[in-house]
This record gives structure tokens, C-alpha cells and sequence, in this order.
């Protein structure tokens, strides 16, 4: 069964939303059977980079609201952070537009590591302070899951259309805001939801998946079979 994740690498709650499906798949008895797709949507497709500007100012700014406002903001998605094991320091944020770091995870998933390039994305922007639009950043986080030609996808324009793509097919589901899950191609989850919730969307649609996708009847008595390891004879 498959299950389609949309979500932004500057999204404080599509890490923590990670985190929760995570811990409610470790609790699931078929989760081997599960294929997870990562895909790109930008919050602020606009973003440029601002040379010593904090996050705090920044929200404040986009939001029309005062920094002390919103250091207690991000105070709360600190602490929701750490219930889930994360540790978010937005004194280290680096803002920055998550573009390139798209192409990065499309490019990660052709190559089956796109939970991998995830992980990288938010650990990096969230507790470590990367700048996430920084190729140098990006080519040292494929590297780091096995992947060595990011430089030269970086310099292309490779991958734009996947992550393009992406972004169409999350306008097409109307979905306005992330972290996004679709489960089964039938069930939407929109942000980071309690495990439990997590725990019974999956139960219900692997059940209905189960239904629609019954094992094969094996007929007749045994036979002689070929294994692979194994002598034919």
C-alpha cells in the first residue's frame, strides 16, 4: 500500500508530523508492505535569502505581528518538537528558499533514499542551522546517504519538473497546507497529528487495501518447485 507525504523542509510541523507517522508505523503489523513517496511543496515559493535577519523577525514581519510574538510562537513548536524527540533550534535558522533542496529530495528519490534525503533536509535546517539553498550543503547531504553527483545536478536545472509536478498534483488534491498524507490514494491526513491518528488511518485503509488486493489461492496438491538457493532435484 502506498502512502504520498507533501511537505515543505522549512515546515516546523512536517518534521514532527514525520516523527508521529513514524512511530505509528513501528507499531504497524504490515508496515513492510508499506511504500512511502515523499513529494515538494513550497510555503513560499517567493523566499530570498536575508543575510543576517532572524526567523523571528521574519515571521513577524510576513505575519504583521510583534517578535516577541512570535519567539513565544516558536516556543510552542520548540516544545512540540521535543515530545516528539526533535530538537529545533531557530536561533541557528538560516532563512532561505527550499527550491533546490526539492530538486535534491526528487533527485534522492529516483534513487530510493527520498525518506533518507528528508531526514537530512529537516535535521539540517531545524537542529543544525544549514542554509538549505546552499548547493555546498546539499551536495554534503546526498553525499552523505550515498549519493556523489549532486553538484552536477545542482548546476543543471534537473529535476525542476518533477518537483513542478509535485506542486501541480497538490493543487489538483486541494491541498493548502502541509505536512499532507494520502493513504491508499483514498484518505487524507492534513498536518501532524496525534500517532493514534496516524495509527488508525492506517489500519483502516490497509484493511480496505487487503480487501482489494487479496493473496493469490494456491491450487492443487505440492509439486516439485525450483528455489532460488536451492537444488532442483
Amino acid at each position: 500500500m502506498r502512502v504520498d507525504i507533501w511537505s515543505d523542509v522549512m515546515c516546523p510541523f512536517c518534521y514532527i508530523g514525520k516523527r508521529h507517522f513514524e512511530a505509528a508505523m513501528e507499531k504497524f503489523g504490515n508496515k513492510e508492505d508499506i511504500e512511502v513517496v515523499w513529494h515538494s511543496f513550497q510555503l513560499d515559493p517567493d523566499t530570498r535569502p536575508q543575510p543576517g535577519k532572524d526567523v523571528y523577525t521574519y515571521l513577524a514581519e510576513r505575519k504583521g505581528i510583534t517578535k516577541e510574538q512570535s519567539m513565544q510562537m516558536h516556543e510552542r513548536v520548540v516544545k512540540m518538537a521535543a515530545e516528539a524527540g526533535l530538537q529545533y533550534n531557530f536561533d541557528k535558522a538560516v532563512i532561505a528558499n527550499s527550491f533546490d533542496a526539492h530538486r535534491a529530495l526528487q533527485y534522492a528519490k529516483e534513487h530510493g533514499k527520498g525518506d533518507a534525503m528528508e531526514e537530512q533536509l529537516f535535521r539540517g535546517y531545524f537542529t543544525e542551522g544549514k542554509d538549505i539553498s546552499d548547493h555546498r550543503v546539499l551536495e554534503d547531504m546526498c553525499a552523505a546517504i550515498g549519493l556523489e553527483d549532486a553538484k552536477n545536478i545542482l548546476d543543471s536545472d534537473r529535476y525542476t519538473d518533477a518537483v513542478e509536478s509535485d506542486v501541480d498534483a497538490a493543487a489538483q488534491l486541494r491541498i493548502s497546507g502541509v505536512p499532507f498524507f494520502v493513504l491508499n490514494n483514498k484518505y487524507g491526513i492534513s498536518g501532524a497529528q496525534p500517532v493514534n491518528t496516524f495509527s488508525q488511518a492506517l489500519n483502516q485503509a490497509w484493511s480496505e487495501y487487503a480487501q482489494e488486493h487479496p493473496g493469490l489461492e494456491i491450487m492443487g496438491n505440492d509439486a516439485d518447485t525450483c528455489e532460488p538457493g536451492k537444488d532442483c532435484n
